[in-house]
């Protein structure tokens, strides 16, 4: 998975990278500090994996990870080119979903590219130039299907249509994932463009340290501008967040967190929701080699997740042993699960659920 977070200069876009990886991205009070993109693999925060670790005490353990591109600020005109644009709608199309960065707080020794606070005005600066971006891409497309779609081609036909439709939806400012499609018509003719405005998005709102709960006016009315979207918006102080970052012990970044009124780093939701969002869910190996967290998406079954570990798990693939979770952590070992009963035996059709500690058998 590899997410990108955008939004104007000057944002608190690369603070927020600060605090989500231990990579340094340059973080400066002037526009285009970031130029070529920063990349950081995170780990997925998940109290499980370490429960697991100490039942099984392995010789090693991995978390699930995502990648995280901190991306150049997009200015106005971007999809024409100016500022970084032809760059940073490039690097955004290399990603699954989008961390979309609004700055809502006041600050005078801060400069804002439009010189003044309105989060609502900056989302619309650049979903105008994805969207811009987009409308291009359809209108190459459409070009071809509708030569097509002219000498009689159904199925060019039907392809033209939905894309018509999406065109006429772009033009009137509502972005591709917000339009309403069939699904069979959405993941055939629109999914396999990778329009900008179709990937999943989670909307940040970086506040003050006064508005890290509750948030303020500017959080509210941006709530309001995204309420038919299919978005989460999650309000964080970035640069309170870096200052929790910074600290080395885990007790003093706790005692921080509890001052503030908060339960944990705000990173640890941000990283939780961006696996929500793009509906991916986490199942894990466990042997004295390794406890391991894998991550697939909400539905796969048993022979895709086998997949997920190297490809001839799922071609060779014979059956899964499955121990839910709570009763791992309750027997203590597999040995007491499988005395209990409680290891499951499962076939090709298994929706694997999230949690569950899975051992696969396969023959190539």
């Amino acid at each position: 998975m590899k997410a990108g977070i955008v939004g104007l200069p000057n944002v608190g876009k690369s603070t927020l990278f600060n605090c989500l990886s231990n990579a340094k991205a340059q973080s400066a009070n002037y526009p285009f500090c970031t130029i070529e993109p920063n990349v950081g693999v995170i780990n997925v925060p998940d109290d499980r994996i370490n429960k697991l670790a100490e039942l099984v005490n392995p010789q090693r353990v991995l978390p699930a990870t995502v990648e995280i591109v901190d991306i150049a600020g997009l200015v106005r005109g971007a999809s024409k080119g100016e500022g970084l644009g032809n760059q940073f709608l490039g690097n955004i199309r290399e990603t699954d979903a989008i961390i979309h960065v609004l700055r809502c707080f006041e600050n005078e020794n801060i400069t804002h590219v439009d010189t003044t606070i309105d989060p609502v005005r900056d989302k619309e600066t650049i979903d105008i130039e994805l969207q811009i971006k987009d409308l291009e891409t359809i209108d190459k497309k459409l070009d071809k299907v509708s030569r097509a779609a002219r000498t009689g081609d159904k199925v060019a036909q039907k392809e033209a249509a939905v894309l018509i439709h999406v065109k006429n939806e772009l033009e009137a400012g509502k972005s591709v994932r917000a339009i309403e499609l069939a699904t069979k018509e959405r993941e055939e003719y629109v999914i396999p463009l990778q329009l900008l405005t179709d990937k999943p998005i989670l909307y940040v709102c970086n506040v003050d340290e006064a508005s890290a709960i509750s948030g303020n006016h500017h959080v509210d009315a941006l709530k309001e501008a995204v309420k038919d979207e299919e978005a989460e918006v999650l309000v964080l102080a970035v640069a309170t967040e870096a200052d929790i970052a910074e600290l080395e012990t885990y007790d003093e970044k706790q005692l921080f967190l509890e001052e503030l009124g908060l339960e944990e780093p705000g990173a640890s939701r941000l990283i939780r929701s961006a696996y929500k969002l793009l509906k991916l869910q986490t199942y894990f190996t466990a042997g004295e080699k390794e406890v391991r967290a894998w991550t697939i998406h909400v539905g796969d079954k048993a022979p895709q997740a086998a997949g997920v570990i190297h490809t001839d798990f799922e071609k060779g693939f014979i059956r899964a042993e499955v121990i839910k979770y709570d009763d791992y952590i309750k027997y203590g070992s597999e040995a007491k699960v499988r005395e209990a009963g409680k290891l499951g035996v499962e076939g090709k059709e298994y929706v694997v659920q999230d949690g569950d500690v899975m051992h696969f058998r396969f023959n190539v």
